[in-house]
């Protein structure tokens, strides 16, 4: 199969991009504009194999898109704006982005005829759960500008199917963590000041819970869908870990040798949403199965963040010799 991964080179998509080629023998072409959350470092081992390619661009460029579609089998779209503080302030461009860029895919696919469009979505377009945990067909109820244009986007490419029968599927991921996440999200922030000798914030008073993947039991799952999820359907994809934010805190400090002296309680962002938790009974009838503990997949986190500095150590201008230290010595910041 000939697979175009869109957002390729970011956190998600490179590791789907390593896993098709480390488990298949399927051609893939990577589009990505390599905004900052994109790295062609995260494909860079992949880029041994004859079978990568990559093309620089927007998925907002019609010619390009078109061009690159008729010589493809499948679409697995992963490009998006994706960090919910940085919605709150540019709400138009994660509109434009991820609604009106998933639409000009969607019209390439349809009028070249593809065989599957997988859209990446995420369990934040369910809002807030007090308690229970969402099905694929609970009411979408965002409460942020990310989440908003995740919904919309949802909506558009299942429209897409009800109504060209583009074979469309979605899949809701819930957080995902693992190696080379870009240092805007949580479980990198985390980690990479505490490397840097620096102290972490938690929301509120670290109450709000979230269910957390990592990302290679995610990416499997995204590739079960692709090969066998059912066009017009969409697959929640959880990993079966419930954590508060301060029981999430704990576990960083933990795995950096850190206590409970280097967090401080920080006044809680806007909309944030208390509680999320979805099931995924429909991709297990797939094979979806997340294996990684999270306790094992921190720890290999914190190894990689620990032995590539260069890839976060720029953002903290005291780092470099706090992050000798911990190379040296693991417990020093304790």
């Amino acid at each position: 199969m000939r697979l175009l991964v869109t957002g390729g080179a970011g956190f998600i998509g490179s590791h789907y991009v390593h896993h098709v080629l480390s488990t298949t023998d399927d051609r893939v072409t990577v589009l990505d504009a390599l905004t900052y959350a994109g790295s062609l470092e995260n494909l860079s081992p992949a880029f041994a194999s004859d079978r990568l390619e990559f093309v620089k661009g927007d998925i907002l460029d019609r010619d390009l898109v078109d061009g690159l579609m008729h010589r493809h089998d499948a679409v697995v779209h992963f490009a998006a704006e994706s960090h919910v503080d940085r919605s709150l302030l540019a709400q138009s461009h994660f509109l434009t982005v991820n609604v009106l860029g998933t639409e000009t895919l969607l019209d390439a696919v349809r009028r070249h005829k593809l065989g599957k469009f997988v859209h990446v979505s995420t369990d934040e377009v369910y809002g807030s759960l007090p308690e229970g945990a969402a099905s694929e067909d609970a009411p979408l109820r965002p409460t942020v500008p990310y989440a908003a244009s995740k919904a919309a986007s949802d909506l558009v490419a299942l429209s897409a199917y009800a109504t060209h029968r583009v074979p469309v599927c979605v899949t809701r991921s819930s957080n995902n963590y693992g190696p080379h996440q870009h240092p805007e999200k949580v479980i990198p922030r985390f980690v990479t000041r505490l490397l840097a000798g620096r102290r972490v914030g938690v929301h509120g008073r670290g109450e709000h819970v979230r269910n957390w993947v990592h990302v290679d039991d995610n990416v499997a799952g995204i590739d079960l869908v692709l090969r066998h999820g059912t066009p017009g359907e969409v697959y929640n994809l959880g990993g079966g870990t419930d954590l508060t934010g301060r029981q999430l805190t704990q576990h960083v400090l933990n795995a950096c040798g850190a206590g409970w002296d280097r967090a401080d309680f920080i006044p809680d962002r806007r909309a944030n949403d208390l509680r999320y938790a979805m099931t995924w009974d429909k991709a297990a009838q797939l094979g979806y199965d997340p294996r990684r503990s999270f306790e094992e997949g921190l720890a290999q986190t914190v190894d990689w963040y620990r032995a590539h500095p260069h890839r976060w150590a720029p953002r903290h201008t005291d780092a470099p010799a706090a992050v000798s230290r911990v190379m040296s010595h693991p417990s020093s910041l304790t």
